[in-house]
Parts: C-alpha cells; sequence; structure tokens
C-alpha cells in the first residue's frame, strides 16, 4: 500500500495532519501565541479555524481565500521547523 503524498491531499486533510503533528502544536503555542509550551490538537486546530476565518476545516477545499491564509500558515510554520532554505547572505 503506498501512501499519498501530504502536498497531494486536499488542504482540509492537510490541517487535520498538521493539527494532531506536534512539531505544529508546538509553532502554534509557541511561535503564533507567545506560550512557553505546545497546545493542544483542538486549540491548534481552533487557532488554524480562526486565523482562516472558516468554521470547519473542509472550508479550506472550497474557499480559496481560506486557502491562501492556510497556505501562507504552513509556509510559514516550515520557515519556522526549518524545512526551507534561508536566502544566503541576508
Amino acid at each position: 500500500m503506498t501512501r499519498q503524498a501530504f502536498t497531494s491531499m486536499p488542504p482540509a486533510q492537510q490541517a487535520g495532519i498538521l493539527c494532531n503533528d506536534p512539531h505544529f502544536r508546538e509553532y502554534v503555542g509557541r511561535h503564533c501565541l507567545g506560550l512557553k509550551w505546545p497546545v493542544s490538537d483542538s486549540a491548534a486546530a481552533h487557532y488554524l479555524r480562526d486565523l482562516c476565518r472558516i468554521a470547519s476545516r473542509r472550508e479550506l477545499n472550497t474557499d480559496d481565500a481560506a486557502r491562501r491564509r492556510f497556505e501562507a500558515l504552513r509556509t510559514d510554520f516550515d520557515a519556522w521547523a526549518g524545512r526551507l532554505a534561508r536566502p544566503q547572505g541576508r
């Protein structure tokens, strides 16, 4: 059985996976909310819905503006987690 690549999943599915990821929960707690600890999966989901201005993560599959906000959040998380290359000389 082959696993589906994260980037090929619908945004709502990606959001569900991220909210259960301990690193993402740490990012939300420490980086976004200024706490000294990670948040729970439900708190991460609440933060994501608030930031994306949606009532349900399913809306990420149909609301273009919400999807763009989610993509920006993912990019910021990836940069925070060191998953993106940093520009040289800056």
